[in-house]
């Protein structure tokens, strides 16, 4: 039988199913802003689509619908990267909402631990102080644990972040160059 009283174990249920509702919501919010995204994409792309085939369809000549092309390389590399760039910080707020959760509940749980052994240890019969003495001690050890591992995720997680964002900058900065170089000999053509 549980020395809880009914009540605790009821908040902790509630507390229980409302942390697990705050992650799904906040899980959900981070999808609904990729759909959103998405769709802003698309109806974009189709805009510009449409644009560029009317353009091309208008243009006479064929020297003329490279140099179209040509020139609308560069905006879709800038707007592709833009786009990733949107979805990164997206995942990456979603990621921290998350892990701040996670964090505030992990201390929960710790201090819950600690409070539950103090219980435990007024209602101990004499002699009992070593047990409780060690469970306290391993609780206190448990938590440092994982307060250790959720720093060093921590740690791993703005590295990656940091890695990530370096990557973009490269990316963007090496597809400019190439659209570049292959817009030149185009434009030259039309000179």
């Amino acid at each position: 039988m549980s020395s809880l009283p009914p009540e605790q174990v009821v908040a902790a249920q509630k507390a229980g199913v409302d942390t697990t509702f705050g992650l799904l919501t906040k899980i959900f919010d981070g999808v609904e802003k990729l759909a959103e995204l998405n769709v802003q994409a698309v109806k974009s792309s189709i805009a510009e689509n449409q644009e560029i085939l009317l353009k091309a369809v208008s243009a006479g000549e064929p020297n003329a619908l490279f140099a179209q092309q040509a020139s609308h390389a560069q905006p879709a590399i800038e707007k592709a990267q833009s786009y990733w760039r949107h979805v990164y910080e997206i995942i990456s707020s979603t990621q921290a909402e998350l892990a701040t959760v996670a964090e505030a509940q992990l201390k929960q749980y710790q201090h819950d631990a600690l409070a539950f052994v103090d219980s435990l240890a007024k209602k101990a019969p004499a002699g009992s102080e070593t047990a409780v003495a060690a469970w306290k001690t391993f609780i206190t050890t448990a938590s440092e644990t994982a307060n250790t591992t959720c720093e060093a995720a921590r740690k791993a997680a703005k590295q990656a972040v940091e890695t990530a964002e370096s990557n973009i900058s490269t990316a963007a900065s090496a597809s400019a160059k190439r659209a570049r170089q292959l817009a030149a000999p185009v434009e030259a053509n039309e000179k």
